[in-house]
Order: structure tokens, then C-alpha cells, then sequence
């Protein structure tokens, strides 16, 4: 071969599309990479394909109905998208929800975060080729989800979180199960070090990989974990306090070297800080007990009757069992004391006119939340970072303008500078540590 020939074989580069159907990609994201045989030179990332177009259906959708389009936004840890949301409403209809209601809303976001860590991170694990780590995890979010499914009806779209509270009060029977998925939680955590932090292969794949100093991790807006991991210590949860935060103790793990090992590792030690909050959520709320329901012979555990002043008693009108927890005695301890601002009991829907009323108006055309004229931005701590809401009200009962924080959004931007002169398998690591979730980065 001659010497111009070899001098232009070892210039050509090679284009490669990795996705956006790629399973290591999460979702629908792009890269176009220019490779010199497996070392990246250049790449190009493609966002858009997942677009739902999130921002301006809630311009069209009432205060109280976009709700559930929150929940598909992060859908690994929907009730942590609710909570900033109603957040946000309640900041600017001047509400405080009930002590009760904020210490659940603190202990379902801290379950959502668990879920969140450990899909993130056994999704990492598998695609480095640790398929026992993934179904350690996977089985420990499963107990978790049972938490969450027995008091929201649901395990990954809840949609429980309301304005002024939540939907209903916990479970009969939560703290057992809460119990018993803290300490499977805390068994697949300590199994998981015990497989990892030592490992060869998984140091080779993640430490030194996927570097960013703290100044370029600003730069980029990152946020929590990931930001974390190069050694700032911003938590929004510290730093702007909401709920009951201000009132537990907790800390914020961070790194060192800002790389792929530094992620794995704060996650894992966050998910300790979590599981400390779930526990003295869980103590709190004993200290702030529901009323007493009064007990009724004639009903099966679960259900609820309805008295009305126009009926006699034994012809009163059975409710569903799917309100359990949401009767209207429990309503001071899980909703505001405002009647503008909250959904009526059914008990009083089903049974007076009144009630009738009240219920047609809030979920009626130009009546129910109204907040009034201005604007208003709400951030909580997402599993990815700061989640923030941005609404402007202009006094209708649907939002001028709903603009979301995205923490992806920022932390994708960066993969370029990540992975550029390292090679075609450390994308694998170096994106899943990132935790891109494609809901919220198109939304």
C-alpha cells in the first residue's frame, strides 16, 4: 500500500447513528457519532422524539386536570412531578395543606426517589453486564411499589397529590408494608456494594469515565446527582426548603471526581438518606393521627356510607370501597379547610343538593381553581435534580403559561463534552448514569 493510501485510511472517520431506537438509549434519543475505529472524535445528540407537546396541552387543560400530565413526565417518580405542581398552584392561591397531608406527600416523594435511584442505577448495572445487581433492584422497587400502589391506587401514574392535600389518606395497614419494604430495600443495598464497589469490570467501566469538573457542570445547569457528584452539595430540599423538609434530618451525599462511579455511588448513599426519611415521615405521621371513623356494623372493612338529611337511615346510600381513605370525616387531616380550592366530599355530592352544586361548579367550565393574576416559579428535588414549575396565572381557571425546569434537559447537553475521545462502550455507562428520562426531556 502506498503512502498516500495509508495516510487516507487513517483519516477516514465513520458516521454512525446509535438510536434513537436503541435499547441502551432509554427512549427515543439520537446520537450521531464520528468514530475513528471505536474512539469518538465528534458527536452530535438529537432530542424531539418523544415531543407530547406537555406545555401547551396544560394551557388547554384546568388547573385540577392537567394534573396526570405531570405524571408522565418523570414516570419513574410521578408523585415527586405532582407534588412540585400542586406546589407551585398552592403558592399562588395562598393554601396550606394540612400537617398530616405534607408528611404523606414527604413520604410518598421519598419512595418515588427510592424507585427512581434504583431503576437508574440497575438499568446501569444490566447494561454493563451485571444482570444480577439488575434484578436485585428491581425486585427491592417492587416492594416499594406496593407502598405506593396500596394509598394511590396506582403504582407508576398516581396522580394522587392535590391542590390543598392529597387524595386520600394512607392505607389500612402501611405501616407493615412500609416496614417490610424499608428492610428489603436496605438488604438490596447492602448485596448491591457487596457485588459493585469492588468489582474490576465495573470499576473499569465507570471510574475516570464520564469526567466534568464542578465548573463545567455549572456551566451546563446540572443539578442534583449528577452535579452532586463532583463535590457541590446543592439539594433544593436544603437549600429552599418545602413540606417538612426544614424539620427532618438528612444529609447530601456528594463526589469527588464528578465520573460515572461518583453517580453511582451518591445515588446508592441517597437512597440511605431517603430510606432515613421515610422512617421519621413514617414516625411523624403516628404523632398527627387521622380522626376516628366511626365504627358501622352493616359495612364491610373498606366501605363508606353516606347519611342524608333526606333519607332514613336504613336507606343510606353505599359508597364505593374505592374511597377508603378519602370519607369525608378524614378530610381535615388530607385536604385544605378551603371550599374554592378543593374537590367536596362525595358523601355530600352523592347526597345533597348542595354538594351536587359545589362538585358541578369546581369541575365546571370557568369555575373550580382560579387563581388569581400573576406568577409564580415552585422547584422541588427531582430524581434527576431541580424539577421547577414556572406558571403564570391571568385569573381564568387555566394557566396563561406552564413552563417545566427539566433537570435531563440540562444534564444531556453535556454528553458531547462526556463522552468525546473516549470510546463507543462507554456511552452505555456514562448515559445511564445520567438517568435520562424521555418524558420529562421532550415533554
Amino acid at each position: 500500500m502506498s503512502d498516500r493510501l495509508r495516510k487516507s485510511a487513517r483519516t477516514e472517520s465513520m458516521l454512525l447513528n446509535m438510536g434513537p431506537s436503541h435499547p441502551a438509549m432509554h427512549g427515543a434519543v439520537r446520537i450521531m457519532l464520528e468514530l475513528d475505529g471505536e474512539r469518538i472524535l465528534n458527536s452530535e445528540v438529537e432530542v424531539g422524539y418523544l415531543h407530547r407537546g406537555f406545555e401547551k396541552t396544560c394551557e388547554n387543560r384546568t388547573y385540577f386536570n392537567l394534573l396526570p400530565y405531570t405524571d408522565r413526565l418523570n414516570y419513574v417518580s410521578p408523585l415527586i412531578n405532582n407534588v412540585g405542581y400542586v406546589l407551585a398552584v398552592e403558592k399562588l392561591l395562598g393554601l396550606e395543606p394540612p400537617e398530616r397531608a405534607q408528611f404523606i406527600r414527604v413520604l410518598m416523594s421519598e419512595l418515588s426517589r427510592l424507585a427512581d435511584h434504583l431503576t437508574c442505577l440497575a438499568a446501569m448495572s444490566m447494561e454493563c453486564g451485571a444482570f444480577t445487581v439488575f434484578l436485585y433492584m428491581i425486585q427491592a422497587r417492587e416492594f416499594l411499589w406496593d407502598v405506593i400502589e396500596a394509598t394511590s391506587g396506582a403504582r407508576m401514574t398516581a396522580s394522587s397529590i392535590r391542590v390543598g392535600g392529597v387524595r386520600a389518606d394512607l392505607a389500612s395497614g402501611w405501616e407493615d408494608s412500609l416496614r417490610k419494604a424499608v428492610a428489603e430495600t436496605r438488604r438490596v443495598l447492602k448485596d448491591v456494594r457487596g457485588l459493585l464497589d469492588k468489582n474490576k469490570i465495573f470499576l473499569n467501566r465507570t471510574r475516570d469515565v464520564g469526567v466534568i469538573s464542578k465548573e463545567d457542570a455549572l456551566s451546563y445547569g446540572w443539578t442534583g446527582p449528577a452535579l452532586r457528584s463532583t463535590g457541590i452539595g446543592y439539594d433544593v430540599r436544603k437549600a429552599r426548603p418545602y413540606l417538612v423538609y426544614d424539620r427532618l434530618d438528612f444529609e447530601v451525599p456528594t463526589g469527588e471526581r464528578g465520573d460515572n462511579y461518583d453517580r453511582y455511588q451518591v445515588r446508592m448513599r441517597e437512597m440511605d438518606q431517603s430510606l432515613r426519611l421515610v422512617e421519621q415521615a413514617a414516625a411523624a405521621l403516628k404523632g398527627c393521627a387521622p380522626p376516628v371513623r366511626a365504627a358501622d356494623p352493616r359495612l364491610e372493612p373498606g366501605e363508606a356510607i353516606a347519611r342524608s338529611r333526606f333519607r332514613r337511615p336504613e336507606e343510606s346510600v353505599r359508597l364505593s370501597p374505592t374511597l377508603e381513605g378519602a370519607e369525608k370525616d378524614l378530610m381535615p387531616g388530607i385536604l385544605a379547610d378551603d371550599g374554592r380550592s378543593v374537590v367536596p366530599p362525595k358523601e355530600d355530592a352523592y347526597t345533597s343538593i348542595e354538594g351536587l352544586i359545589r362538585h358541578f361548579k369546581f369541575f365546571m367550565k370557568g369555575h373550580g381553581l382560579r387563581p388569581p393574576p400573576g406568577e409564580v416559579y415552585q422547584a422541588v428535588e427531582g430524581g434527576n435534580g431541580e424539577l421547577g414549575y414556572y406558571i403564570v396565572s391571568d385569573g381564568t381557571d387555566r394557566p396563561y403559561r406552564l413552563h417545566l425546569r427539566a433537570p435531563c434537559l440540562h444534564l444531556l447537553a453535556a454528553l458531547e463534552s462526556l463522552i468525546r475521545g473516549r470510546y463507543v462502550a462507554d456511552i452505555i455507562p456514562t448515559f445511564g448514569s445520567l438517568n435520562i428520562i424521555l418524558g420529562e426531556l421532550d415533554r
